[in-house]
Formats: structure tokens, sequence, C-alpha cells
């Protein structure tokens, strides 16, 4: 079957393709019964409007790319909730794209984004260093980071200070009685993540305990579920179980504490839990989750606010960083007396 065209329409509702192409863009310049008409014909063709050839020839488009690191994460939907709400008040979808945490997807998604002539792509790169951002920038095309803060001025970002929420984390245990805290983590090669081991180290040089002695590491492949679950059972196991446990993000540590009470683990009173994103499972979790908060749809709302601006006035366009802070939120996966 051929596709419908608007010649089509105009056949069928008796009129000129220019007056299809006003009701299509400009309805406001058509009369009312004319209008109609011209609906009406659309509606028995089911003729669909060819926005690529549209987007070609008034050299823009009303679609906005976001590629974030793993979409089963609700942080990331969080974020993507705020981003399309706006699109959708200003006239731009939004298009998903999930890389895994992988280069190579990330790599796929942005060229085929490049392909497609999207207005802009909002992003949280998997690594800081990206040959395929830079050539999106390079042809013309508005990138903004979320969730990592841009190197330089010329470029918008929306971030959360991922410094201070480490240290908000590790000094609430420190607070608690510990002087070890185990960090679970993903590769250090995630910006997220070595922020988050740098407000750790913070808060222990600040509480006068060495790095050497104060902070454990254990970093897993991906910052989900499973990871969490495959790190909880080796803590478990080990020899010198930890008894402060702060994880990157909030599904590690769903993960562990799974792991922790299926073994018999007491939380809080053997070992105390803190997460990272106050994800909406953290307050149902079997034990409340004590968690860093980040304000994700803030965040991908703000994202897109700056997408859109620069997008419709790129001339006029202040590159703005935007930073947010963290808060603690104590649960019941820590308490407020000593350890035994």
């Amino acid at each position: 079957m051929r596709r419908v065209g608007i010649k089509d329409v105009a056949r069928l509702a008796g009129v000129s393709v220019g007056t299809v192409s006003h009701v299509l863009n400009r309805p406001e310049v058509v009369a009312a019964t004319t209008r109609q008409r011209v609906e009406q014909a659309i509606g028995e063709l089911g003729f669909v409007r060819n926005s690529a050839a549209g987007t070609l020839r008034a050299g823009r488009s009303k679609v906005l790319g976001l590629v974030v690191m793993d979409v089963t994460n609700p942080f990331y939907t969080d974020i993507a909730r705020g981003a399309e709400d706006v699109a959708q008040v200003n006239g731009y979808v939004v298009i998903l794209g999930n890389s895994d945490e992988s280069d190579d997807k990330e790599s796929n998604y942005l060229r085929v984004l490049q392909e497609q002539q999207v207005a802009g792509v909002l992003i949280t790169p998997v690594h800081d260093d990206s040959t395929r951002l830079r050539q999106l920038r390079d042809v013309g095309t508005s990138v903004v980071l979320v969730d990592r803060p841009a190197q330089g001025v010329d470029q918008c970002s929306v971030a959360v200070d991922n410094v201070a929420g480490g240290r908000l984390a590790a000094e609430h245990l420190l607070g608690l009685g510990h002087d070890e805290i185990t960090f679970v983590t993903g590769p250090a090669a995630i910006r997220q993540c070595a922020d988050r081991r740098a407000g750790v180290k913070a808060a222990l040089r600040a509480a006068g305990i060495p790095a050497a002695t104060g902070l454990r590491e254990f970093v897993v492949p991906a910052m989900n579920t499973a990871s969490g679950r495959a790190a909880g059972e080796k803590l478990v196991q080990g020899k010198r179980r930890p008894r402060a446990i702060f994880c990157a993000n909030d599904l590690l540590a769903v993960g562990v504490l799974h792991v922790l009470l299926r073994a018999g683990v007491r939380v809080p009173e053997d070992v105390m839990i803190v997460g990272y994103d106050d994800i909406t499972s953290a307050e149902s979790a079997a034990i409340p989750l004590t968690t860093v908060r980040q304000p994700t749809y803030q965040m991908g709302h703000m994202a897109a606010e700056l997408m859109i601006a620069e997008c419709e006035q790129p001339q006029h366009h202040a590159h703005q960083q935007i930073l947010f802070q963290p808060t603690l939120v104590v649960r019941s996966t820590t308490k407020a007396s000593p350890p035994r």
C-alpha cells in the first residue's frame, strides 16, 4: 500500500494542497467549514504528516533525545518524567534511549539521533570524554548533560553535588560510632561513583581517620539490584563482615539489604546501610532505607528547560551549569545509637 499524501487529502476535500498545508500548520487562517472538510478527509484517509520532511523544510526539529545509563532505575524514570513534562508543554516530544552503561550502545543511540536531526540531546554520558558528543555539538546539535557537571562554561548541565552527597552518607555513619565504611560502588570510570567515593574520603579525613583503614571498597560491574545481591553474598560470606555499608545507589543497597536479611543479619543492629538517590522503593523496602536524596524530577525538568531555551533562541542563550545540593533522609536501616 502506498503512503497517503497531502495531494490525496486535497483531492478528497476538494481544496488546494496549500489549503491542506495551512490546516496542518496554520489552522487559524482557514475558514472553519473548509478546515472541517480537510480534517474529515484526513480522518477518512488515515493521513499522517511527514515530520521528517517538515523538519528538512523548516530546518528545525521538535524532537529531543534523552539517553540514560539504566532505564530500569527509577532515578532515571523520574528524570525522564520531568523532561517530558516540559517538552510536552512546549510542543516537543522526547525519544528515550538506554545505554546500559555501555559506550557502544551510547554511541549508537547518538548516531541515530544525529541522523534523525533531533533538536537536541539530554544525556547522562557513560564517560566524561565522548567523541560522539563532541561531534553532535560540532554540527550544531544542542547537548545538555544530566546528572553530570559540564567541564566548561560553554555547555549546559544539570547535576547534583555528588561529593557532598557521599560526604553526607559517610558523616552519618561516622556519627553513629563507626570508624570503617564499606563502599559498594560501580566502576570508578563512572563520574558519579568517583565523586561519591571522594565524599566518603573527605568525611574520613575530617574525622581524622586514614582512608587506608577507614574505607573498604567493593566494586561491582553494574549499578543494579542484581549486582547488589552479588555484593551482599560476598560480604556475608567474608571473614570480616562489615558493620557500616554505603552503596553508590539505592538499587545496590536494596540488593545488599535483601541478602543480609535472608542470611539472618539484623539491620540496623548488626549492619547499617545507606543508599543514594531516594527512589520510590527506598521508603517501602523490607526495612525503610536511609539514603541520600536527589531532586530527580527537578533535574529532568530543569535540563529540558535549558535545552528548549537553547533550541528556541541559540543566539541569545546563556549556558548554565546547575548544581543541586543533596539531602540525607534517615530511615530504619541506620539508628542513632552507637554499635555494640
